[in-house]
């Protein structure tokens, strides 16, 4: 038996239950994972809310995660036991031990530690096909951020920088707009004090941006629309403050001719080649320091309803781990 945290039913974040759950061995193209380190995400308080649906209940949450390998199925290859390696699933870490499809894992570099792998997993992979994929970004080009501060937005506003963008970010205090400038940002807007939308425009000289990676939703969509240049794109990758309402398409056209999209992470690494070569350009820029990942919070793994209201009560900045 190991231990994990269980919701029952949709509630907030006293609904996770710390409990015994029952282990098993490992089925064919399977691998048991020993849990050193799990990433703490939005998506995870999406899933315990319920304003994710669930596919069964009980439920665990948890979307990315670091261990190592303690037994492998027939028919694995690749990983081995003793394996350092860290994977990202929508749903299933928020607990100390774990069975998973090997084809899921990706084997850690050494120059990179549990901790870290446990927070870019999901964070640092999300950053990689946003600005390689969803929207390409170019040297030249300009990218507004919301939430600049955080897990996300703090690798986000470093790949912008390598690649040659002008980033701008949004941040809801002083000392994270701080904290987002050290990290790449070539502009960051306090939201909570100034209109980011006249500021953008100010910025860009009445242009606006090439492209608005907005992960916030209610409180920001419908300014983010208005901070685009003609045809520029409006990227909706979470929903932090709520669910998006009151969109409809002939805003793209008011706008100027304007392209929306809602991808998820999950649809960009179903295919084996493509996690690999996606997770290969995530760990090579953080070897050569393109772009440098951090935790700067700690929960002990049975103590996540504290991280799910620090995350939730905007108290967090950067990634936050859980420790089995």
């Amino acid at each position: 038996m190991s231990k994990a945290l269980v919701l029952g039913a949709p509630g907030g974040p006293e609904a996770l239950r710390w409990q015994e759950v029952a282990d098993r061995a490992p089925a064919a193209g399977e691998a048991a994972i020993r849990h050193t380190a799990i990433g703490v995400n939005f998506i995870d308080t999406y899933y315990r809310s319920g304003l994710y649906a669930w596919p069964e209940t009980p439920l665990i949450v948890g979307a990315e995660a670091a261990g190592v390998v303690e037994a492998v199925g027939p028919e694995v290859e690749g990983v081995a036991v003793g394996d350092r390696v860290a994977y990202t699933t929508p749903l299933g870490a928020y607990r100390e031990r774990r069975i998973i499809a090997a084809d899921r894992l990706i084997r850690l570099p050494d120059g990179i530690s549990d901790e870290i792998a446990a927070t870019v997993m999901l964070k640092g992979l999300t950053v990689q096909y946003l600005v390689t994929s969803t929207f390409p970004v170019k040297a030249g080009d300009v990218a507004l951020v919301h939430a600049a501060a955080g897990g996300v937005g703090l690798l986000m506003g470093q790949w912008l920088k390598a690649l040659g963008a002008t980033a701008i970010g949004t941040a809801g205090s002083p000392e994270k707009a701080e904290l987002a400038r050290a990290h790449g940002y070539d502009h960051v807007i306090d939201y909570r004090r100034d209109d980011f939308v006249a500021v953008v425009r100010d910025i860009t000289q009445g242009r606006g941006c090439d492209v608005v990676y907005d992960s916030v939703g209610r409180d920001t969509w419908a300014g983010s629309l208005r901070c685009l240049r003609k045809r520029g794109a409006f990227v909706s990758f979470g929903q932090s403050s709520g669910p998006i309402e009151g969109f409809s398409l002939a805003m793209l056209a008011q706008g100027g001719s304007l392209s929306a999209c809602r991808p998820m992470l999950f649809h960009y690494i179903e295919e084996r080649a493509e996690l690999e070569a996606r997770a290969a350009d995530l760990f090579a820029r953080l070897a050569a320091g393109a772009v440098r990942a951090e935790v700067r919070q700690r929960f002990a793994l049975a103590n996540a309803a504290d991280a799910h209201r620090a995350l939730e009560g905007r108290a967090t900045s950067g990634a936050s781990v859980l420790i089995p």
